[in-house]
């Protein structure tokens, strides 16, 4: 495979258990902080300060990362994540590169440069997208991401499909005053497009404190308000973070992530790594590891191994949003990786 290092192990995986008895297999890899939106409840419009360059993690060094949560530990799952992956260049190279791992890739975008770059991704090998948009109305749009990109986004929807990315999955934070409005205009999208819309219910992870519990939309409103148009059947979750519900005259399906009102830690598989090589136990952990001192360092994968084992020995039982104990994360979602 062209631009991949063909690594060959005789290290049989080892399941990585946290403390409270999860298996971890999915990993959340940001390539970038930077973005061309500034969502609102992402990242101030102004004065963000980027990562240097020189500190973020080449594609080597994301893949031998990669390689070894994939060859010692057995993780069946790799999401690219930003800020917005997509305005890293050059990146079917490092899409190429994971997906001769032999696992899932997938990759989280705004979407809104999509149309140029996604034949070019699914040709590389990825699997899978999800688009983020939270509104099907211009002047909301414009609002939320201060940016004046919907037909952009919706073309980039149109040419995920075109590329036969599959599924393709929306993404859709729903806030209270905002956009709660909206939710039977998205399932009524989805089920018109093919594409299966997820509703994620607004968590504190914009750094700024402006999140209140007001602002959140539970879940079950969110699939009441849909379920009294289109009829819905539940569908078992496992260990992924949505409620799936089927439309019950089969015309696809619709998601809930209720993070806040039923969160769902108990079934967490995921960990991250963030642009500079930060490596997270939990969106909103508190404490971060480094791996870039062994990916730069000298370090061997043993090195890596035993961090990353370490690490993991100290994920917690779940994130307290909402109550007393709570503590935000000096982050914002752009700077971790979604």
């Amino acid at each position: 495979m062209a631009g991949s290092v063909a690594w060959v192990t005789d290290v049989t995986p080892e399941d990585l258990v946290d403390p409270f008895g999860r298996t971890v297999r999915d990993l959340r890899i940001s390539v970038t902080d930077r973005c061309n939106f500034r969502c609102a409840y992402c990242m101030p419009a102004e004065g963000m300060k980027w990562v240097p360059r020189e500190d973020i993690l080449t594609f080597e060094e994301i893949e031998r990362f990669a390689r070894v949560c994939v060859d010692r530990f057995g993780f069946d799952g790799i999401r690219l994540t930003g800020g917005e992956p997509l305005v890293r260049a050059h990146l079917p190279r490092l899409v190429e590169r994971l997906a001769g791992l032999g696992v899932d890739v997938s990759l989280t975008t705004n979407g809104a440069t999509l149309r140029r770059h996604a034949q070019d991704l699914a040709d590389a090998g990825l699997a899978r997208i999800n688009i983020s948009i939270d509104s099907l109305q211009r002047d909301r749009f414009l609002e939320l991401t201060r940016r004046d990109e919907l037909d952009n986004v919706l073309d980039g929807i149109d040419a995920a499909i075109d590329a036969g990315l599959a599924p393709v999955k929306l993404n859709v934070v729903m806030m209270r005053g905002i956009n709660d409005d909206e939710a039977v205009d998205f399932a009524t999208f989805g089920r018109e497009r093919g594409v299966t819309v997820r509703f994620i219910e607004f968590m504190p992870l914009d750094a700024t404190g402006e999140w209140t519990k007001a602002t959140v939309v539970p879940a079950e409103e969110i699939v009441s308000a849909i379920e009294a148009v289109y009829p819905l059947v539940a569908l078992t979750r496992g260990t992924e973070p949505a409620e799936r519900f089927r439309f019950a005259d089969g015309k696809g399906e619709v998601g809930v992530i209720a993070s806040v009102t039923r969160p769902f830690c108990g079934d967490c598989d995921r960990v991250r790594i963030t642009a500079e090589g930060s490596f997270r136990t939990c969106l909103f952990a508190i404490d971060e590891f480094d791996m870039l001192r062994h990916l730069r360092g000298g370090g061997s994968d043993d090195d890596l191994v035993d961090a990353i084992s370490a690490a993991v020995g100290t994920k917690w039982a779940g994130h307290s949003i909402g109550q007393v104990n709570f503590i935000r994360p000096a982050k914002s979602m752009s700077q971790i990786g979604g």
